[in-house]
């Protein structure tokens, strides 16, 4: 069987390659955000100068998606605003607390529950079915992740509970913004909505900082100048790389299989803090490893999931 038949068909690779690819992007910002930790920066001035260094990038992307296009309707701008809150706003700032109370690998394991919410959302909200062979790819996908959940909790502190609470918290509200996003990338196009939601979630972000800090802003924006270079680099290419990436893979697998091909970011994570941030590597990871990897490509294999029934 050739490489395309085996993923359904080479017409879905580059949607799968672009899942992959924002997965992993997304997936250095935990490492990133460990490291600007190192210098006592707090989570709210952290996202303030990732969001500050992306606004101008969104902005752009949305301008450009744009060009020739009718305005937005007031539907439109409410719903980008309920995406903007919900799936880089709310997420990340939860994302980014829990990330000062447990490592990056543990936070990746929590985050890649969403694939089985994004699931659960659809199914509640949409209307779609789930096949036995969907279920059975994503249990053997999951045994992965909790074999490796398992092992990474023999290395946590006190606050493991409060910062897994935190991150799954961020997991759920960057699912609701998937199953949203699915029902308007097709009517605004991937990189406008991305664009938008990406920019609103910016003034959330910059806007939570100053109301947090309004005694002293400036004072509060002093850091050691890595944590800038950290944020620069957090904004590029783990911020509206992996966004646009992302977007354009919902608009051609939808957002379930979108999700569910993202378990590969768990395994990078992991790698990375190896490499980085001096974490555990042990004989779990790496079959842990494997049932992920294997998990994802059966579910390659799928179809994509079907769509309700018409009354």
């Amino acid at each position: 069987m050739t490489p395309s038949r085996a993923f359904g068909g080479g017409a879905r690779w580059p949607g799968l390659l672009l899942a992959i690819g924002g997965a992993v992007a997304f997936s250095g910002k935990a490492i990133i955000v460990k490291l600007a930790y190192l210098h006592g920066v707090d989570a709210v001035t952290l996202i303030m100068y990732r969001m500050l260094f992306a606004l101008p990038l969104f902005a752009a992307m949305a301008w450009w998606a744009g060009r020739g296009r009718p305005a937005l309707t007031r539907r439109e701008a409410l719903a980008l605003l309920a995406l903007g809150f919900s799936g880089y706003y709310l997420a990340s700032l939860l994302d980014f607390m829990g990330l000062a109370l447990i490592s990056a690998s543990l936070e990746r394991l929590i985050l890649y529950l969403n694939p089985t919410i994004v699931l659960g959302l659809s199914v509640l909200f949409l209307g779609r079915r789930v096949t036995l062979r969907q279920l059975g790819a994503l249990g053997v996908s999951y045994a992965g992740v909790l074999l490796v959940f398992g092992q990474e909790l023999q290395f946590q502190g006190t606050h493991v509970a409060l910062g897994t609470a935190l991150v799954f918290a961020s997991a759920v509200s960057y699912a609701v913004y998937l199953v949203m996003s699915g029902q308007w990338v097709g009517r605004l196009g991937a990189m406008r909505l991305a664009g938008w939601a990406g920019s609103i979630a910016c003034l959330f972000c910059i806007g939570h900082f100053l109301v947090a800090n309004v005694a002293d802003p400036l004072g509060a924006a002093r850091v050691a100048e890595p944590v800038l270079w950290l944020s620069v680099l957090n904004a590029t290419a783990c911020t509206v790389a992996p966004v646009w990436m992302v977007m354009m893979a919902i608009e051609r697998l939808g957002p379930t299989l979108t999700a569910q091909t993202g378990m590969v970011g768990p395994m990078s994570t992991i790698a990375m803090g190896v490499l980085f941030l001096d974490e555990p590597f042990t004989p779990l990871l790496v079959a842990g490893t494997g049932l992920v990897l294997a998990g994802v490509w059966l579910l390659a294999r799928q179809p994509a999931p079907p769509k309700p029934t018409k009354a």
